[in-house]
């Protein structure tokens, strides 16, 4: 049995590095899908190839495909971002746990967590478990039986991580495997415009090549970017194993499957990987 990749916060850190974060307005989203009524997805908000994207970042956060299981995940991993949990990693250190919590007590008014909120506040900026143990980590699984904490997991994680990436991707002319990428290095470095952040990868790699949108070659750009990615993970010892790019994405990219079509097979940290 392989040992699940150690899960860190991806938000912004703006209490530890001061960076802003990139917001869109709140979407509400069908679970993995597009909202109703939602204009036409063209490439990674397809929900088909949402669902690839999904199951992509699980396997390298979960060593698991079933990213719906993890809505209940919660442990504080000694990374200093507190406690790590749901399905994107929110963190009590850095903010986007407390986002979550209070969306999520803004539509059900009473739930289990909503009495953290004013631990939530005080943790942000910290590793700090005051006011949250010992019931935290028992109400956080309790809280994930509800289909509204779910509903707000999916909400938060497109709102801070996925529609920009995807808004991003498209901006610069990438298709479908491209917008994963960014994806995957916004969910593991925040958007922030610090170097290692999603904005300081993309300038590196701006250093190197230019995107479609700006007259460069697709696949000479997304190399430039999984090579400033890589130099990014490298920078702090939890991202060290680049795995989850190199036997990955760049599997993919040297395929020429620029749409992430299936069947897609890969490998993260020496598991493998299929969808079919």
């Amino acid at each position: 049995m392989s040992t699940p990749h150690i899960r860190t916060s991806r938000r912004t850190l703006l209490t530890f590095l001061g960076a802003a974060v990139v917001t869109a307005p709140l979407l509400t989203t069908q679970l993995a899908g597009a909202a109703p009524g939602a204009a036409a997805a063209s490439g990674l908000d397809d929900p088909a190839k949402k669902e690839i994207a999904m199951k992509l970042v699980s396997s390298a956060e979960n060593s698991s495909l079933d990213w719906k299981a993890q809505y209940g995940y919660i442990e504080d991993i000694g990374d200093g971002r507190g406690y790590t949990a749901g399905i994107i990693g929110f963190c009590s250190g850095t903010g986007d746990m407390l986002d979550l919590v209070e969306l999520y007590t803004d539509r059900e008014p009473g739930n289990v967590l909503a009495t953290y909120l004013p631990a939530l506040r005080e943790a942000d900026g910290s590793d700090s478990h005051d006011g949250l143990d010992p019931g935290f980590e028992g109400d956080w699984a309790e809280a994930a039986e509800d289909a509204a904490f779910q509903q707000a997991q999916n909400d938060e994680r497109d709102r801070v991580y996925f529609d920009p990436a995807v808004r991003q991707g498209k901006d610069d002319g990438v298709g479908t495997l491209g917008q994963f990428t960014y994806y995957d290095a916004i969910v593991m470095h925040g958007n922030g415009s610090d170097g290692t952040g999603f904005g300081g990868i993309r300038k590196r790699a701006l250093g190197q090549a230019k995107p479609p949108a700006q007259g460069g070659d697709e696949v000479t750009w997304l190399n430039a970017f999984l090579d400033a990615r890589v130099w990014a993970m490298k920078q702090e010892e939890a991202h060290s194993d680049t795995s989850r790019v190199d036997t990955a994405q760049r599997v993919f990219l040297d395929q020429g499957n620029l749409n992430l079509d299936p069947p897609l097979d890969w490998k993260v940290y020496g598991d493998s990987y299929h969808i079919g």
